[in-house]
Order: structure tokens, then C-alpha cells, then sequence
């Protein structure tokens, strides 16, 4: 049995899946596949031909406004059953922290099985992470692929590595990034992606060194939630060492606000506990807001240096890489949650273990 945390050293991480195994396609939060059904199956049809896996839904995949405890069913349904081994969930939300409690993790700990979401998944990479399991952050089916003419090549390397392959990758820059695709409702979003831009080089802030640790984070309005809970160790040391994983959602949160909840985080003394910090690049427009190319450049680097700031305030050892695309932007990496990351402020690298 994993053990909890606090209490650990190396999560475990699941075993993985083998092409012909069934993979779980849930909604533990926003029923995304309800609305928009054409996306969900042109996704279904493209995680198969990927990963050679049957995906499997369940009664709430599709069902908008179910109940926590009817979609907390189907992710204990989905780890009771031996012929199910993996879970991707197909979107976030914005509610999933109130299903947490209706979970049962003596099913999750008999049989621990590769999980895959974002956003507000980051409840169920949480949850996860206090019984010893690791996981792996982001994967969401409905936006990454259903959506456009094909699948991200860095999204499908990396989902690859999370539920079949293992290995290590080195995370890199895919060159471009949408904040938002097509509307869903649109038919040209299951050929076309979203408005795309040339990124920005990362920015790498801190100490020229290398680290090493297993990741710990996600959405940072939801890991604000599950502090507010109280649903972290009281002690933040079960951190020490680690590589902390902090992205900001579709949300557009303005910078000082980010800024006030990284703060939070600094006062909590999970800054002081990594060696590390990855920040997602951040979206910083939707389908109703799109601001000009350079005010949009603005917003992203207003958000990097409150950010950067903050964290050299409680933690000026830790090597800081900023820009990574592991949270609601597209091309997406999916990253290990509780799995081992390198970040290299020497070389300016960063390598992912998919174990």
C-alpha cells in the first residue's frame, strides 16, 4: 500500500497501461463531452489511434450537472475495475473539490492506475498525491485532442510516455502557442486550431544549477482552494527537495493577484521547501477578450516578474524556469505529478520522468 504523505519518500507511480488495455475517459468536473459531443469523439477516436487503448465512458462522461457524488462513482468505478488501466479525464472545471470527498482511496491504493487531467483536475492530482500515488499533470481530451487538424506532436509524446512508454523527455519549446481554439460549437474546430503566435525564448531566474526532485502543484486557483480546505500536510516539508509546478487559468487572473496567492504559498512555506519552480506560460486572452499582440506580450511578462519577484523574496536559491507550456495553453506538456523533473539553470534544460 503507498504511503501517505507525508510519510513517504518515492510516490509511487503505476505501472502502465499496454496497448489493448482500457483506458478511462471521465468527467470529474465540467461534462465538456455533454455540449460539444463531435469534439469528445473525434478526441476518442484519436486517443485510440495514439496509444492503441479502448477508451471507456461512464454514466456522468457525458452528463452536465451530475452530482459529485455520481461523478465521484464513476472515478471509483473506474479504479475498482481490473480491466480499466488508466484514467484521462476530458476536461477541468470548476467545482471537481467538492467530489474529493465522496473518493475512496482504499480502491485507488488496491489498484493504482496512470491519471491524467488539468486545471481543475489538480484536486484529483492532489488527492492522489496524499495516498503516495503519482500522476501526471495535464491531458485534458476535449481541448488537446479533439480539437484541430491533428494532435500537438509534443502532446502526443508526452501522452504516450505518461500511459504507455515511460522514459525520459526533454521539455521543450514547441515554437507556437494558442490560448484558446476554435469554439467548440464552430465545426471548423474539429479541423482548424486556435489563433497561434511565436512564443517567447523561457526565462530562467536563480542559481546556475542543476535539480532534481519529484513535482508537486498544477492550476494555482485550485491549489489555493485545497490549501483553503485544508487539504495539505501540515507540514510542508514533505516538499523538501521538490520541483513545484504553478500554471494560471483561462481565468486571467490580473498579475497581482497571481502575485498575492503565490505569496500565500510563500507564507505557507512551500516556497521555502522546493529547490525548484516551474511556471506555465500563462493565457492571457479567451473568446471574448483578446487584447493587441503587444499588450499580450505585456501581461505575460507582468505576470513572469511579479512571480519571479515573489519567489526570490521566500526562496532566493531555488531555480526558477518560466514559460514552460504544461497548463491551459496549447501545444501542451504533460508533466509527471509526483514523478521526477530535472531543471538545469546550468544547461537550461528541463527533462521529465515518465515512469
Amino acid at each position: 500500500m503507498p504511503p501517505a504523505a507525508g510519510e513517504r519518500g518515492e510516490l509511487l507511480r503505476p505501472r502502465k497501461a499496454r496497448p489493448g488495455d482500457r483506458i478511462a475517459v471521465l468527467s470529474p468536473s465540467f461534462a465538456a463531452p455533454g455540449p460539444f459531443p463531435q469534439v469528445h469523439e473525434q478526441a476518442m477516436r484519436r486517443l485510440a489511434d495514439l496509444t492503441g487503448l479502448v477508451p471507456v465512458e461512464y454514466p456522468t462522461t457525458r452528463t452536465v450537472g451530475a452530482s459529485a457524488r455520481a461523478r465521484a462513482d464513476d472515478v471509483n468505478a473506474a479504479f475498482a475495475d481490473p480491466h480499466v488501466r488508466a484514467i484521462l479525464a476530458t476536461i477541468g472545471g470548476d467545482d471537481q473539490i467538492t467530489v474529493v470527498p465522496h473518493l475512496d482511496a482504499d480502491l485507488a491504493r488496491a489498484d493504482p492506475k496512470p491519471f491524467l487531467g488539468t486545471s481543475d483536475n489538480t484536486n484529483l492530482h492532489h488527492w492522489l498525491w496524499n495516498l503516495g500515488i503519482a500522476s501526471f499533470y495535464g491531458g485534458s481530451s476535449q481541448v488537446h485532442l479533439g480539437p484541430g487538424p491533428a494532435v500537438d506532436d509534443v502532446h502526443a509524446r508526452s501522452l504516450r510516455a505518461a500511459l504507455l512508454t515511460g522514459g525520459t523527455l526533454e521539455v521543450t519549446d514547441p515554437g507556437e502557442s494558442e490560448d484558446t481554439g476554435v469554439d467548440w460549437a464552430d465545426p471548423r474546430a474539429l479541423q482548424s486550431f486556435g489563433d497561434r503566435e511565436p512564443t517567447e525564448p523561457w526565462t530562467w531566474h536563480g542559481p546556475a544549477h542543476s535539480v532534481t526532485g519529484p513535482t508537486w502543484g498544477g492550476c494555482l486557483e485550485v491549489i489555493e482552494w485545497i490549501l483553503t480546505a485544508g487539504r495539505f500536510p501540515p507540514d510542508p516539508a514533505v516538499l523538501d527537495g521538490g520541483v513545484l509546478l504553478i500554471e494560471t487559468s483561462e481565468e486571467l487572473l490580473p498579475a497581482v493577484n497571481v502575485g498575492r496567492i503565490v505569496r500565500s504559498l510563500g507564507e505557507r512555506g512551500i516556497l521555502a521547501a522546493v529547490d525548484a519552480v516551474l511556471v506555465g506560460r500563462p493565457p492571457v486572452s479567451d473568446l471574448t477578450r483578446k487584447p493587441a499582440a503587444d499588450e499580450r506580450t505585456r501581461l505575460r511578462a507582468e505576470q513572469r516578474d511579479t512571480v519571479v519577484d515573489v519567489i526570490a523574496r521566500y526562496n532566493p536559491r531555488a531555480v526558477v524556469c518560466v514559460g514552460v507550456p504544461f497548463g491551459h495553453t496549447r501545444p501542451q506538456w504533460i508533466l509527471p505529478h509526483g514523478g521526477p523533473v530535472t531543471v538545469d539553470g546550468a544547461a537550461r534544460r528541463v527533462l521529465a520522468d515518465y515512469q
